[in-house]
């Protein structure tokens, strides 16, 4: 008989970015599997608030990828029984500023989209896929984006880090090829969340606009949905790379 995957009833997950959004709808899911999980984001505030809606099986982790002493002691800031992490979902991303032409653009924004989409992804892995190798499972989760297999107008930073992501997740694969770790990209299309609002520091009204301009659009729960099936496939198979995008698009 095959052996099952490693989605199941005690597991243990840690999603970044899950005070919102995609992250939030997929702790949602995990936990729904039996899935106890870490939930970390920045926003401590967002992120009681999402705990609280998930039960005792959730726990909070406030987490700063672009601080390398925040990421480095996450396994100790951990309760003993949270440390061995089966599974990680690295999607905390940033694109605040983005949307414009590269030279209008603030470069201490561009700056800090890279140090959250690629320098925050590598310090996340780098301080939990040792804990995996060491157990002989596990199974690691990037967010890439449709930005990282084509580029668009007013796009040049962040998809620049996306195309990263894609390189970095595939080479990560490569490296660990010999071992019972598997590692999947998730590429979504547009999906409707807040990032768009907080990409235009808080316009609301902008972002709306924004998403209304296309004729169809994901939401969050429908990548939540792909991130589930990749980890609950049996321990033999990598789902290695998963563009979901939505079916009516410009």
């Amino acid at each position: 008989m095959r052996e099952a995957g490693i989605l199941r009833p005690g597991a243990v997950a840690l999603v970044t970015g899950a005070s919102a959004g995609i992250g939030a709808a997929t702790a949602a899911a995990l936990a729904g599997q039996g899935v106890r999980v870490i939930c970390a984001a920045r926003n401590r505030t967002r992120l009681a608030a999402a705990v609280e809606q998930l039960g005792p099986g959730a726990h909070a982790l406030p987490l700063d990828v672009t601080d390398a002493g925040s990421v480095a002691g996450l396994i100790e800031r951990l309760p003993a029984d949270l440390r061995e992490i089966d599974i990680l979902v690295a999607n905390a991303g940033h694109d605040v500023g983005g949307r414009q032409r590269f030279d209008l653009g603030d470069v201490d924004d561009w700056a800090r989209t890279i140090e959250t989409n690629v320098t925050g992804l590598v310090r996340t892995c780098h301080a939990v896929i040792p804990g995996m190798l060491a157990r002989g499972r596990g199974h690691v989760v990037t967010l890439g984006s449709i930005a990282g297999l084509r580029t668009f107008k007013h796009g040049s930073v962040y998809a620049a880090t996306k195309y990263a992501v894609r390189a970095f997740t595939e080479t990560l694969r490569a490296d660990y090829g010999d071992t019972d770790l598997r590692i999947t990209e998730i590429l979504p299309g547009l999906t409707r969340t807040d990032f768009a609002a907080t990409r235009h520091r808080g316009d609301t009204a902008r972002a709306a606009a924004f998403y209304d301009s296309f004729p169809g659009t994901l939401d969050p729960e429908d990548i939540a949905d792909a991130i589930v099936y990749a980890l609950s496939r049996p321990a033999h198979v990598t789902v290695a790379q998963m563009l979901v995008m939505p079916t009516r698009e410009k």
